[in-house]
């Protein structure tokens, strides 16, 4: 199981963050353990912000009953609650006891445990996460057993604020870390409010499957931007989801395996646990108790065939696929090609890795990747795909160090014919040119502007004219720079930092300055970018996309509970696109669940198919 990575150095962490002014506190106090304060209890550890006003302090006999017990990972210990609450609703009265090793004590004793105040950063410091309260380097004293736990907090749609949270202050970088807490004005304080203490759930729709870190999403808010098939949308940059929240067990999973849940299934009974911060997604019920799944039976979508005249256009990204991969994972992506996609005319592959994969060998050849999925696509029952892509320098495009993924074209060639201009290569740039009255590429395939700043250590667009029914379609596949390095939804700078939207800025300005050549040299060209832009329809990036007209958001055609393609930290989204030029005005556009809503995926990522005219 993924867990919050500790080291048992906890106090030098604490020191780090208050040298760099982020945590309030005295760090001189933690060296003296006979400065102790006493009679010090949860609530006053916790404090009304989100960072403890004893920070880096010597506190001694804080009492408190163990609610739950961590004996696994990297970051073991037990939280404790205390059953004397004062009245005030901003302070938690549950907190974590970093041990380190393996906890000694057991849910329901009654401990008195002295040691060091902290704020530990899930990620470390530069990640932009809240902090987590806690002691470390305790001495554990257990006063008695079996006791009662403190009545559990029930989280519920309505005890959820509407609004996220507060506006960061901008003396302080837009953090919200110093701000006093308000639990029943935004969703963050009254999480914060609840920090380490025993909570619960009922019965609550599962917005994120199950993943391989055996974790999974709810919302206790079913209202909340919902989606066709029972995920919760994130639509806009306010609309971030309040109700959503991860479900991690308590029980290690050799023990107690964690259930299988898909997108629209419920989790089922009552939920109960402390509630946790962690770096993979925020506030975190660790479960002592655990509903059951109830399956809601969601079905992996089917895309219509084109129809008579129509040809169909998909982009699908199929995550680092080489050949080392199982022959099942082939088989499973070829059958989805078959199956769901019902096989489009031409499709943009994204993460195509080299032969030797992830190896770090200087192979950037991919032609025995794409042929084994081409092969698995025909023992599948399609057609026989040919292919078309332009290799990348060696560890020049990003992804994993080795694999030199990159945008591959298939297409049928029973339907569509691919015009080959010879020249293509990693460092040439195809360009644009008017012959006999239509626009034309100077290579095809060739890339776009690969020496472009804004391909530094990223994927260069693909591009390639194809012919279908004596219409020349020009197709540009993408892969657009990573979300790597971005805050999340959770961080303590509110808004969060977007630092990666940068560079998919310059390269969205890129591509559309090049499809802009091409409707220079002909305006009724019929063009199509596709491909995993990473970045949402309402973004920057698809802004400058679609810059002066030249492309359209095909999937802004999709009423909006079916706008997505993507379901990160339980909310469905749109990170792959295809846009059109203007004159591809009559389309029909599918975004293909058959992924991102599965706790079996073949792929992170759900494919996209437009079918149209030329």
């Amino acid at each position: 199981m993924r867990s919050i990575p500790r080291s048992a150095a906890v106090a030098a962490v604490v020191a780090s963050a208050l040298a760099a002014g982020l945590l309030a506190g005295s760090s001189s106090a933690a060296a003296d353990a006979e400065n102790a304060d006493a009679a010090v209890r949860i609530h006053d550890i916790q404090g009304t912000t989100r960072t403890s006003p004893l920070v880096g302090r010597q506190v001694a006999d804080v009492e408190g009953i163990v609610i739950g017990v961590r004996t696994y990972g990297s970051s073991r210990g037990f939280w404790m609650q205390d059953s004397q609450a004062d009245a005030d609703p901003a302070t938690s009265e549950g907190l974590f006891v970093f041990t380190s090793s393996t906890p000694t004590v057991a849910t329901g004793d009654a401990v008195k445990v002295s040691g060091t105040v902290g704020e530990f950063v899930p990620g470390g410091l530069n990640s932009g996460n809240q902090s987590i309260t806690q002691i470390s380097k305790p001495t554990v004293t257990v006063v008695s057993s079996g006791n009662a736990l403190p009545a559990p907090v029930t989280i519920t749609g309505g005890s959820v604020p509407r609004a996220y949270a507060p506006e960061g202050d901008p003396a302080a970088g837009n953090s919200i870390n110093a701000l006093p807490l308000k639990p029943r004005a935004y969703a963050l304080d009254y999480y914060e409010s609840l920090e380490g203490s025993n909570v619960r759930i009922g019965s609550s729709r599962v917005v994120g499957a199950t993943d391989p870190y055996s974790e999974l999403w709810v919302t206790v808010k079913p209202w909340e931007n919902p989606t066709v098939r029972g995920g919760a949308r994130y639509g806009s940059y306010a609309s971030q989801n309040t109700g959503r929240l991860q479900i991690q067990s308590l029980v290690p999973i050799a023990q107690q395996p964690f259930p299988k849940a898909n997108v629209g299934d419920v989790l089922s009974g009552t939920t109960e646990g402390p509630l946790d911060f962690n770096q993979f997604g925020g506030y975190t019920i660790t479960a002592r108790t655990l509903g059951t799944v109830k399956d809601r039976g969601l079905e992996r979508e089917r895309a219509r065939q084109e129809r008579r005249g129509e040809l169909s256009v998909a982009t699908y990204n199929v995550e680092n696929l080489d050949p080392s991969d199982p022959q099942e994972k082939f088989d499973a992506l070829a059958a989805a090609v078959v199956e769901n996609l019902a096989t489009p005319d031409i499709i943009a592959l994204e993460e195509i890795q080299d032969n030797t994969g992830a190896k770090n060998d200087g192979v950037v050849a991919s032609d025995q990747t794409v042929r084994k999925f081409t092969d698995a696509i025909v023992a599948a029952g399609g057609p026989a795909y040919d292919f078309r892509s332009v290799d990348p320098e060696n560890n020049k495009d990003g992804g994993q160090p080795g694999g030199n993924i990159r945008q591959v074209f298939l297409f049928n060639p029973e339907r569509v014919s691919f015009t080959d201009r010879a020249g293509g290569s990693a460092t040439a740039a195809t360009g644009v040119v008017r012959e006999k009255g239509r626009a034309a590429l100077t290579l095809s395939p060739g890339r776009v502007d690969p020496a472009n700043a804004a391909w530094e250590n990223s994927r260069k667009p693909l591009a390639g004219e194809f012919v279908f029914c004596g219409r020349t379609v020009f197709v540009i596949a993408n892969h657009f720079g990573s979300k790597g390095g971005d805050e999340g939804l959770t961080s303590h700078h509110q808004p969060p930092t977007r630092s990666s939207e940068a560079q998919r800025l310059q390269q969205a300005q890129t591509v559309n300055a090049f499809v802009k050549d091409i409707l220079k040299a002909q305006r009724n060209a019929d063009v199509v970018v596709l491909g995993d832009i990473n970045d949402f329809e309402f973004s920057r990036t698809t802004k400058a996309l679609t810059d002066g007209g030249a492309l359209y958001p095909a999937i802004k055609s999709l009423p909006r509970a079916e706008r997505y393609s993507y379901v990160y930290q339980g909310n469905s989204q749109v990170l792959d696109q295809i846009l059109t030029s203007p004159s591809i005005d009559d389309f029909s556009y599918d975004s293909v669940h058959i992924n991102a809503e599965f706790a079996d995926q073949n792929s992170d990522h759900d494919p996209q198919v437009l079918r149209f005219r030329p």
